[in-house]
């Protein structure tokens, strides 16, 4: 094929693929209730036409060659960017990375990296998954990937190279810090599938936990494995459900979990849509294991979608309270429709809606505002008043967490992981993570490791002096209070390096997690994080206050 022929083979490729997202785009945007559907289909029709028109002008007679491909994405961005967030195209390249996130699994060696400088740095390891088999550690540094240097690579380009069909080998060299040569790793790439449950088990006092990242497929049955073992080998009496950071799923999955609590054939979310064949109704249809058991469910500004369904049934039919800061608010539901040349379009169809009738969709996208719905009262089951919009509002609000400066600094600059991986290759085991603890020897070994990192950072209040003085100067009030900015600054230094003490539990705690997870991987990290979390602390001090829990339930007179 001529190059001529081959730009025109993937012009009217493309060409084909818009119309189809034009036409999906436009009927969404078209009000039916504006025009009859005949109206609609003539305008949906001539707005294609004239699009068709224009991009064979600018191909045929534009004076400079066309970016076809440039034109097609800016084309498609902006159709889609009137109508929501979640309304996206996804392209023949992007398909993979898009399934992916979709069914949670891809072909790979089962890690996640990060990049440092010029490497390529493997930041987790996946357990059971055969670059854990393999023996390959965190802080692991790759080198090669069969001939392939990526020395000097993108992680993004790595984990391409990473990716492939199960089955097909691989072998990786890799650098190990303390090891002097590199290590050759062979390895066969496997179906990837990231647990939605990646740990449960008992805190104390039989209270269960089983903590949910995810509504891919099987998570409800992963769930159901995981309530089932706690009930029947460790005799739990409450349950901590943990949904934070839980960006949603499936639908199906949702329901199916609340099928666990809740009587067989309850309506626990219905979606309503601009056509009948999405107004839906979704009903547990499964036996309940237990509907009496206590739950607390542990939400926060991250909690969306199907965490929303599940957290906003639980609430409106009074089986569990919900504890944490308001969720994300989004009552929308996608659906994925395939289109040619392995294209795809996600768009919105309808919204849902939980037990109480309340829609917890914030944004309201066509008037780009916060939904009206939000100042509508409704009742639960048992007559307690719940609010629409906005989220899931938690029955017991808790404080966000959030590092200080100098954490966060040293947390993101990699300063706080590339310390930890010193520390593990001379230290064999920490024992249990029960009686784990950062040690003063430790923290003062990490300080003494910062000292010649060149470790600065700007706090919001230099920031905030820095406009201050910016102002000063251009409205000629510098002068007049430079010494007193002189002293501000100088007083604010002193306190800032100070921070490293100040801060020095918070630290700690980081340098904890990290740790941890060296030796017991994403489930250590897990176990690690609920020693000391707040919120999981105040959700067990409730569990074993029945009264106060029962009180909780109870519509207020």
């Amino acid at each position: 094929m001529t190059p001529f022929l081959k730009r025109k083979t993937i012009m009217i490729r493309r060409l084909l693929t818009i119309y189809k997202v034009l036409a999906i785009a436009l009927i969404l945007s078209i009000s039916i209730d504006s025009f009859s559907q005949n109206e609609n289909n003539f305008e949906i029709g001539k707005s294609i036409d004239i699009y068709a028109s224009l991009l064979k002008e600018l191909n045929l007679n534009y004076v400079d060659s066309v970016d076809t491909e440039k034109i097609f994405n800016a084309s498609v961005k902006a159709l889609l960017q009137n109508l929501d967030p979640y309304t996206i195209f996804v392209s023949e390249k992007e398909v993979e990375d898009f399934e992916v996130l979709t069914r949670g699994a891809y072909g790979g060696i089962g890690v996640a990296i990060h990049q440092f400088e010029k490497r390529v740095v493997v930041s987790n390891v996946y357990s059971g998954f055969t670059a854990h088999k393999a023996g390959m550690k965190i802080g692991d540094v790759f080198l090669k990937i069969d001939s392939i240097s990526v020395v000097g690579k993108t992680s993004s380009e790595v984990s391409d190279i990473l990716k492939d069909m199960p089955g097909k080998p691989l072998t990786v060299s890799m650098q190990r810090p303390g090891i002097e040569g590199p290590i050759e790793l062979n390895l066969i790439r496997e179906t990837i599938k990231i647990k939605n449950v990646p740990y449960y088990g008992v805190l104390k006092d039989n209270i269960g936990y089983i903590i949910l990242t995810g509504f891919t497929e099987n998570a409800a049955k992963e769930f159901r494995n995981a309530f089932q073992d706690l009930k029947k080998n460790h005799k739990i009496e409450s349950l901590i459900l943990d949904l934070r950071g839980n960006g949603g799923g499936i639908i199906n999955e949702a329901a199916d979990i609340l099928s666990l609590f809740i009587p067989r054939n309850t309506e626990v979310v219905k979606t309503k849509g601009k056509i009948k064949e999405q107004n839906l109704s979704y009903k547990t249809r499964l036996s309940p294991i237990d509907k009496k058991i206590p739950i607390v469910v542990l939400v926060d500004n991250s909690s969306a979608s199907s965490s929303e369904i599940v957290a906003g049934a639980l609430q409106d039919l009074d089986r569990a309270v919900i504890m944490g800061q308001r969720t994300f608010g989004k009552g929308l539901v996608q659906h994925i429709k395939d289109m040619q040349y392995n294209t795809k379009v996600k768009l919105t169809v309808a919204k849902y809606y939980i037990p109480s009738g309340r829609c917890i969709q914030e944004i309201d996208y066509k008037s780009k505002n916060v939904t009206a719905d939000s100042t509508k009262v409704y009742l639960t089951k048992g007559g307690r008043e719940v609010k629409g919009g906005k989220g899931i509002a938690p029955d017991i609000t808790t404080k966000k967490l959030s590092l200080s400066n100098v954490g966060a600094n040293l947390y993101a600059r990699l300063l706080i992981f590339n310390f930890v991986t010193e520390h593990y290759k001379n230290t064999e085991s920490i024992g249990s993570i029960k009686d784990f603890e950062v040690t003063e020897e430790i923290y003062k070994a990490f300080l003494n490791y910062i000292e010649d990192k060149d470790f600065t950072y700007t706090t919001e209040s230099e920031r905030s002096l820095k406009r201050f003085k910016k102002h000063a100067e251009k409205e000629k009030y510098f002068e007049a209070v430079k010494a007193h900015l002189e002293e501000l600054e100088k007083a604010m230094k002193a306190d800032k390096d100070a921070d490293l003490l100040k801060h020095s539990d918070e630290i700690k705690k980081l340098l904890f997690h990290e740790i941890v997870s060296r030796y017991y991987l994403d489930e250590g990290r897990i176990q690690a994080s609920l020693k000391d979390d707040p919120a999981t602390l105040e959700a067990i001090k409730l569990l074993l206050d029945t009264e106060k829990y029962q009180e909780i339930l109870q519509a207020k007179n």
